[in-house]
């Protein structure tokens, strides 16, 4: 199944047009004719059966015949990850975890960061091609960078970690999380959290964890930290 994305698509209209760059890409490249069936998702859960009524490279129409919601996750899984140096390693990671599943990101802003302005236009089109790459049903939510000390005064219910490289005491993550539970998790710079800012974490009721027995990088933690959670609540 090919994946289409809508975001302004609701289950109370019948029809839609798609925007031009879209409608050209499915009539000139993928050679899309009248009568042909489309899969499109708003981002919020629905899967929409559409067929092309209008085969028209510019405005592409189609109307809706049925359409369907996925079950929403038991669990938020959110992490809080500082911007890499290079720009396309955090563009990988934000392609990985969306094919994995995650369902929250936020660029954090750290003492160590090298990078501090991002451009969440560039890291919401990943977020979108993800998903339909993967068929997910659920955009992953992107939010604005955000400073370290900021970040924490935001209240959550979740569970709430920070994994970093310090040689102090830190627990396992996959031993301390709690399946059909919301997850937080704090992933450092390539310089790391700095020790005023892990002391600051845990003020804040964070746990100190480990991904592992190796060092890694920020977008390999990230991914790993993913993938633990929603491998977590496979089981």
């Amino acid at each position: 199944m090919q994946l289409f994305y809508n975001p302004a698509l609701t289950e109370t209209q019948t029809s839609f047009v798609f925007e031009k760059e879209e409608s050209k890409h499915i009539i000139k490249v993928l050679r899309k004719k009248t009568g042909d069936i489309l899969h499109v998702t708003n981002g919020l859960g629905y899967l929409f059966t559409t067929e092309i009524t209008i085969a028209s490279d510019s405005k592409c129409t189609v109307k809706i015949n049925s359409f369907e919601k996925q079950t929403e996750p038991k669990f938020n899984l959110h992490l809080a990850v500082a911007p890499t140096k290079m720009n396309d390693r955090y563009e990988w990671f934000l392609e990985k975890a969306t094919e994995i599943g995650i369902q929250e990101i936020t660029p954090i802003i750290c003492e160590h960061s090298e990078r501090k302005v991002i451009k969440n236009d560039r890291f919401q089109k990943i977020l979108e091609s993800a998903m339909k790459q993967s068929l997910h049903f659920y955009i992953p939510k992107l939010n604005d960078a955000i400073s370290f000390k900021e970040f924490l005064k935001i209240n959550t219910k979740s569970q709430k970690f920070i994994a970093h490289c310090e040689e102090t005491e830190k627990k396992s993550l996959k031993n301390e999380l709690k399946t059909n539970k919301d997850v937080l998790i704090l992933i450092g710079p390539e310089g790391d959290f700095s020790v005023k800012e892990i002391q600051l974490a845990i003020a804040n009721n964070f746990i100190p964890v480990s991904l592992g027995n190796t060092r890694l990088r920020t977008e390999t933690a990230a991914i790993v930290a993913c993938h633990s959670v929603v491998f977590k609540n496979e089981e």
